[in-house]
């Protein structure tokens, strides 16, 4: 029995590091869009006015204009109708940016 266990230990330790690996990845760049989708999409999705709907130019124009560390600030802060973070107050701060930077890029900005 104590050979079986110590050869299901060994099996075990490869798999035990695949989750580490795919963390430490992750971490590394956050994906704006995926924050994006679960987060920003019902306002910024196009249909609520005044928030600038992803993909429209001409709404993004003028806030792109700002500058990327104004949207940022907006975005992390609050700003008119808009909640700090979007509402949702568990966001990182490079989780906020990363969602602003997709929105804008797919609104014409270079960020």
């Amino acid at each position: 029995e104590k050979a079986a266990s110590a050869a299901d230990a060994k099996a075990a330790a490869p798999a035990e590091a695949k989750p580490v690996e795919k963390a430490d990845a992750s971490s590394a760049k956050v994906d704006g869009k995926a924050v994006f989708e679960a987060n920003c999409k019902m306002c910024h999705g196009g249909t609520i006015p005044g928030a600038p709907g992803i993909g429209k130019k001409d709404e993004w124009a003028p806030r792109i204009k700002q500058g990327k560390d104004t949207l940022h600030k907006h975005a992390l802060e609050g700003f008119n109708s808009m909640p700090a973070k979007g509402g949702n107050t568990s966001l990182s701060d490079d989780e906020v940016k990363a969602a602003v930077d997709y929105m804008a890029n797919q609104s014409s900005a270079k960020f």
